[in-house]
């Protein structure tokens, strides 16, 4: 794994240490984005205390990776995508690059996961800064890039969910991100921001309404790069229970969530889904407060 490690830094790809059999940072490891590094002399300190999986960091790495994943068993495509042909992750990257009127370069480093998907190696443009994303261009298509990482070519990981190692299937040097990727990538701009009011009922819960609003908002704008989905997922998904029951109003909520996603550098479309799936979430558990 130190030559894994030292192989990826000499490329200019920035590395951090992987838990033994896992894709994420060993416990207490945090930071790893900024800590990921390319010096062999730390990469050797590193390594030699046990065998760590290797990370890259993709953002430093000016690096998008775009990851093809296969379904689990029994996981079957949304209705968007239930479409003849449609099996995992490669055939709607392939739909994706046909109806943008582009053939997707496949020239370029690719490497085979633990469960049998597949990574695309970009370097990304110069002076962009790409965000990671999951799912936002198409099912089973998560792409790497700032607040992202993968895992390199000779990790091992066991996982309940699969495990295996990942090897390179196809030994080129990074191509550029196709122009018509990076488009896709590229989040819409922002309009220009309206405050968004959500209107409470003065009664003897609406000091706890507005509580809860502004300590949902305020997780999700403390969450760090790699989280942000997940803290606007859970917000959404708690605040849903409150809709749900009939405590808060929906449209001017999920406003506000969409608004605070923005804010965070998600996509639109990555916002809006998750926000709505948040909120299905939290509609399944109405909380009810006792009537004033």
């Amino acid at each position: 794994m130190t030559a894994a490690a030292l192989g990826a830094a000499a490329r200019g790809w920035p590395v951090f240490p992987l838990a033994v059999g896992d894709k994420a940072p060993p416990r207490g490891f945090t930071d790893w984005e900024t800590r990921a590094t390319c010096d062999p002399d730390r990469i050797r300190a590193w390594w030699q205390r046990a065998p760590y999986n290797v990370g890259i960091a993709t953002g430093p790495a000016g690096l998008v990776v775009i990851d093809l994943d296969i379904p689990k068993p029994g996981q079957h495509p949304p209705p968007e995508w239930d479409l003849p042909g449609i099996g995992d992750g490669a055939d709607v990257f392939a739909l994706l690059c046909h109806q943008s009127g582009t053939t997707p370069n496949l020239e370029t480093l690719q490497v085979r996961t633990r469960r049998g998907g597949l990574h695309l190696y970009y370097t990304a443009p110069p002076s962009s800064h790409l965000s990671s994303t999951n799912g936002s261009l198409g099912w089973l298509i998560d792409t790497r890039a700032w607040g992202g990482l993968v895992v390199a070519p000779g990790s091992i990981v066991t996982l309940p969910d699969g495990g295996g190692r990942y090897t390179v299937q196809h030994a080129a040097a990074p191509a550029p991100l196709p122009p018509s990727l990076f488009k896709l990538l590229t989040p819409a701009p922002i309009p220009a921001k309206r405050p968004v009011h959500v209107p409470i009922a003065e009664s003897r819960h609406s000091a706890y309404l507005r509580a809860a609003l502004d300590r949902e908002m305020a997780h999700l704008a403390a969450a760090q790069p790699g989280q942000r989905n997940r803290a606007l997922f859970g917000a959404a998904a708690a605040l849903g229970e409150l809709i749900a029951g009939g405590a808060l109003p929906e449209q001017p909520v999920k406003e506000l969530l969409e608004q605070g996603g923005g804010d965070l550098g998600l996509s639109r479309g990555e916002v809006a889904r998750t926000v709505a799936s948040g909120l299905r979430h939290g509609a399944r558990r109405p909380r009810h407060l006792a009537a004033a």
